[in-house]
């Protein structure tokens, strides 16, 4: 099971940070992402990390903003998110999926993930 959390309403500008943390013993074993959905638009790609955190992908759209990170030991994956825009309110959801080859070249795609969390709401006032 994987519960977000860290949400909530900030200015423009502003940073927070999400955490998404994941039941199980083996956490380690599963490469993380982060997506959000903002009202009447799909789901997008945010983040994602490697099972041992060495690499990390971003969308454009948040790269250098955005910042992915995980602790195994801890089974937890952030997502700290700062210089936020408006355009950022959105519901944001982690995932998880086992390791794979083709990760490299799938990270980004929702269907790669078997495993989601319930989301939780970034508001970002202009």
């Amino acid at each position: 099971q994987l519960q977000a959390c860290g949400g909530g309403l900030v200015q423009a500008g502003g940073s927070l940070r999400l955490s998404c943390a994941a039941s199980g013993r083996t956490f380690s074993s599963y490469n993380m992402a982060w997506f959000r959905q903002a009202p009447g638009k799909e789901r997008e790609f945010v983040a994602a990390i490697v099972w041992s955190g060495v690499i990390t992908y971003y969308a454009l759209s948040v790269k250098g903003r955005f910042t992915c990170s995980r602790d195994n030991a801890l089974n937890t994956v952030y997502l700290q998110m700062d210089s936020l825009r408006p355009d950022d309110t959105a519901v944001y959801y982690c995932a998880a999926t086992p390791l794979s080859a083709t990760y490299g070249d799938t990270h980004s795609r929702a269907y790669t993930y078997d495993y989601w969390g319930p989301g939780t709401l970034v508001t970002v006032s202009s």
